[in-house]
């Protein structure tokens, strides 16, 4: 299978371990990405300004994709909520006229039959490939789900239950490891009201750290940048705020995945890691 990969804005700027050990995985999985100079923001920051630029600017990514006749694969929950919701606001004929108007003065139309999904989806769905190849990582970890990930669910196509998600505890088991179950899983990083009340965005973030130590999690695994964000790359400013010790590693899953296949730490990133990950991979005989 073969995706035009779309990294959108976060990815390559902050979180650059996340997008070596998609690509590594990926490979070793034989999934195929291909990079598309042409594309740009997803539109999700526009989203709630002006919602006609929003589908203009996320369209303009699908009708990139569409003229090379490839699916899109994202690594950003946001991006791939926001490149999901246009392709659905793009079937409407009315919508799909208007927007494309934008589009032309750029030499672009999208007839809407690009389709979307997430990283973790592709290797959702490639799972027993996993399972066969993988060696137990013997592991406690606990899933973060996040915000856009499954949510709204129509977009999704009803993959899994926004309230009871199962994804990420299903590939977590497929390597061996066990999924912590732990109190406000379904909780926000806090990321969303981090511009708007600092002190309200980490304290969340700290409360779910918090929950996830007390379940006795060796890791926590999640599957968008900005969640890495609040709980890698903030955590040790929330323990020197909180008077707390936390230690919490934070992997992104491809990094879990890539570990259970053979592949070497360096190669996934994880020495771009914040949050050290030393002991994890002592554990584990790396």
């Amino acid at each position: 299978m073969k995706y035009a990969l779309f990294l959108g804005c976060t990815v390559p700027v902050r979180t650059m371990a996340y997008e070596l050990s998609t690509r590594k995985v990926m490979g070793t999985l034989g999934i195929e990405v291909v990079d598309l100079k042409d594309f740009g923001c997803c539109g999700f920051p526009l989203e709630s300004v002006d919602h006609d630029t929003y589908l203009a600017v996320a369209a303009r990514n699908l009708a990139v994709a569409e003229s090379e006749g490839l699916p899109v694969m994202t690594m950003c929950s946001a991006c791939n909520g926001s490149l999901l919701k246009a392709n659905l606001a793009m079937q409407d004929e009315e919508t799909r006229e208007k927007i494309n108007a934008t589009l032309k003065p750029l030499g672009k139309e999208y007839n809407g039959t690009t389709p979307v999904k997430h990283a973790a989806r592709v290797l959702y769905e490639h799972m027993d490939e996993i399972k066969e190849m993988a060696d137990p990582v013997k592991l406690n970890i606990a899933a973060h789900y996040g915000c856009h990930y499954t949510k709204p669910s129509e977009i999704y196509e009803d993959f899994e239950d926004p309230e009871v998600p199962y994804s990420l505890e299903e590939l977590i088991a497929a390597v061996g490891a066990t999924p912590v179950q732990y109190e406000n899983k379904k909780q926000c990083c806090g990321g969303a009201v981090l511009g708007i009340d600092e002190a309200v965005s980490l304290e969340m973030t700290r409360q779910k750290l918090d929950h996830i130590q007390k379940a006795g999690a060796d890791a926590m695994v999640l599957v968008c940048p900005f969640c890495d964000i609040m709980y890698d790359v903030n955590q040790r400013r929330i323990e020197k705020q909180a008077g707390e010790q936390y230690g919490v590693p934070v992997l992104f899953l491809p990094q879990l995945i890539g570990l259970a296949l053979g592949l070497p730490p360096d190669e996934l990133g994880l020495r771009l890691n914040r949050v050290s990950v030393r002991k994890l991979l002592k554990e584990l005989g790396e």
